[in-house]
């Protein structure tokens, strides 16, 4: 596989690579997940592959998760059909710095998206090391979030625009999930950031050492939570995707968070994801 570096940080793309050569072949697999857990996202260009093949290559990693509110192919269990059309609302769920589906107790651990039909321009998908946001974070706050926790919300994300039966029912299928501030990726040891769009509130902040009386000292949780979420959007932690037709992006969602621009309305965009049920954050 010929990988070219597409940042400093993170991100590069495999040229000579036909991905569903790769979803058959133990040896191909094994060199292109180490590219993975190297580089935290690849890139593929002209992968004209089936959704079989789509699938396939995806069950590689782990077993496929289906959306509770997106659905999923029904000939291929586990395929979203992210699909924007003229008839699609023009503010969706994807234009936030996220790290997909913290809500579950267990997070996905990455995706495999393929653009089926997208704008000419426009569109484009930035993904962050969340590993390095946490490296560059200053002593002092990395002391404070040591042990850290906090919740993540489907209610207060998808749901927020349901009907509140719907929305109340959806928090009872899923409840909210409650993850480490500060994550250990499970396969390189690497402390991660994991805080997002998802994220609602730190669950043991409001302790002995962070009040005097009553809760005059509690605002700083919110100033907190806003200044971790902020560092997604630094651009030295980031690269951006400009995507072609059957052009394919795999990430890992355990170390990465990820931003879909919304600036190609009305033209259509037509994307295919996979994704892949990850473990529980330590």
């Amino acid at each position: 596989m010929n990988v070219e570096r597409l940042t400093s940080s993170i991100g590069a793309e495999l040229h000579d690579v036909d991905l569903a050569e790769v979803a058959n072949s133990d040896e191909l697999f094994s060199e292109l997940k180490a590219h993975l857990l190297d580089h935290k996202v690849l890139f593929f260009r002209d992968q004209d592959m089936s959704r079989a093949d789509h699938v396939k290559l995806a069950r590689r990693f782990g077993e496929l998760e289906d959306h509770p509110v997106l659905g999923s192919d029904p000939e291929n269990p586990g395929l979203v059909r992210i699909y924007k059309d003229l008839d699609s609302p023009r503010e969706a769920y994807e234009n936030a710095y996220h790290c997909d589906a913290t809500w579950r107790e267990n997070p996905p651990m990455g995706s495999v998206l393929r653009l089926i039909e997208g704008p000419e321009v426009g569109g484009d998908t930035m993904w962050v090391n969340m590993g390095l946001a946490y490296a560059n974070l200053p002593e002092h706050i990395k002391e404070q979030i040591e042990g850290l926790r906090a919740r993540h919300s489907i209610e207060a994300s998808f749901g927020a625009r349901m009907p509140i039966e719907q929305r109340l029912a959806l928090k009872e299928k899923f409840p909210d999930a409650e993850h480490p501030v500060v994550r250990t990726h499970p396969e390189t040891g690497e402390k991660i950031l994991f805080v997002n769009s998802f994220t609602t509130h730190f669950t043991n902040f409001h302790n002995d050492s962070n009040i005097r009386y009553g809760i005059d000292y509690a605002p700083g949780a919110s100033n907190l939570l806003q200044y971790l979420q902020s560092q997604a959007s630094i651009p030295e932690y980031q690269v951006r995707w400009r995507w072609t037709t059957n052009s394919v992006a795999i990430w890992d969602n355990r170390c990465t968070q990820h931003y879909a621009v919304q600036d190609y309305w009305p033209a259509v965009r037509k994307m295919e994801r996979a994704g892949i049920v990850g473990d529980r954050p330590f």
